[in-house]
């Protein structure tokens, strides 16, 4: 633990405020939730705002450790990770202002300064899709030592990406929900602010989009994780090995955000899918599996042998 505190102390400084920022504003909007019995959108007021928070928590911490793994500090990585820090906390402090409120921050065009804070969260996103890009350019471009963690960390932000764009169809046209000052949504097929699920409140009686977009964004944990349990409890595969599972897990993981995806725009809830979306899963897990097996099986004979 010593060892993590002393490496963490030389993460990139904005990012590391950030996220120590981010877990304060955390615990004082679970209070929030606690003590304010006010609802928005079917929830409670302040579940929004403590959403956002966890979630830069873990982007932050993310992406501030594969930082730490590249050889050489890098210019341009600060300049985009303290271009995400700015963005982010634009982001939040119109959500936690719009509670302050007593309004919604997202989708909200009735009155001008509403719709102004919307367009100012929309420009901000843009903004930062275009911060992480270069962030991730930065991170390939600058070759991490490591050929299993770059592979991770190169997959894990690339479908992070994907992630981000899985939100664009809740501001198309087709998710104009018909309601005056209301300007796009989450749910397909149903009005925002039903039944859904516990926390994360995604629809139950409709598709919703922010599951592709949630399961995209943390491709940037998953593969990096992944990597790293493949190191730690799969040492005896040589590192080519180790990469094409890497390879496989990110085409299934990207694959299926674009499924969720699918599914969502459908109108159809996630816990409810229809005999076409389990036959596409199905067909992607078979297809996953005997890509795996495939790669395990021309692995490297002599490492076959000491297995």
């Amino acid at each position: 633990m010593t060892t993590v505190l002393r490496r963490a102390a030389h993460w990139n400084r904005p990012l590391t405020l950030f996220v120590a920022a981010s877990a304060v504003l955390a615990v004082v909007t679970a209070v929030g939730i606690l003590v304010d019995p006010r609802v928005l959108t079917g929830a409670p007021i302040w579940l929004k705002p403590f959403k956002f928070a966890v979630s830069f928590v873990v982007y932050g911490a993310t992406l501030a450790w594969m930082l730490s793994l590249l050889p050489r500090r890098s210019r341009a990585a600060e300049w985009a990770a303290a271009s995400i820090v700015a963005l982010a906390l634009v982001e939040m402090v119109v959500i936690v202002a719009q509670v302050i409120r007593g309004t919604t921050s997202h989708f909200n065009d009735t009155t001008p300064l509403n719709a102004i804070l919307f367009a100012v969260m929309g420009a901000s996103i843009m903004v930062l899709f275009v911060a992480h890009l270069v962030l991730a350019v930065v991170l390939l471009i600058r070759r991490i030592p490591d050929r299993v963690a770059a592979t991770a960390v190169g997959w894990g932000l690339g479908l992070s990406l994907l992630g981000m764009l899985a939100a664009v169809p809740m501001v198309l046209p087709t998710q104009d929900p018909g309601i005056e000052g209301v300007s796009g949504a989450h749910s397909v097929g149903v009005a925002d602010g039903g039944p859904g699920l516990p926390v994360v409140g995604w629809s139950t009686t409709g598709g919703d989009l922010r599951i592709g977009h949630f399961v995209g964004l943390h491709a940037l944990q998953a593969l990096p994780l992944l990597g790293i349990l493949l190191t730690r409890y799969a040492s005896r595969l040589d590192a080519r090995t180790r990469i094409r599972l890497l390879v496989v897990a990110g085409t299934a993981y990207g694959v299926l955000t674009l499924v969720l995806t699918w599914q969502a725009l459908r109108g159809q809830p996630l816990l409810r899918p229809d005999a076409l979306t389990l036959a596409v899963v199905a067909a992607l897990m078979v297809a996953t599996v005997a890509a795996a097996g495939l790669v395990l099986a021309r692995r490297r004979p002599e490492l076959v042998l000491a297995a």
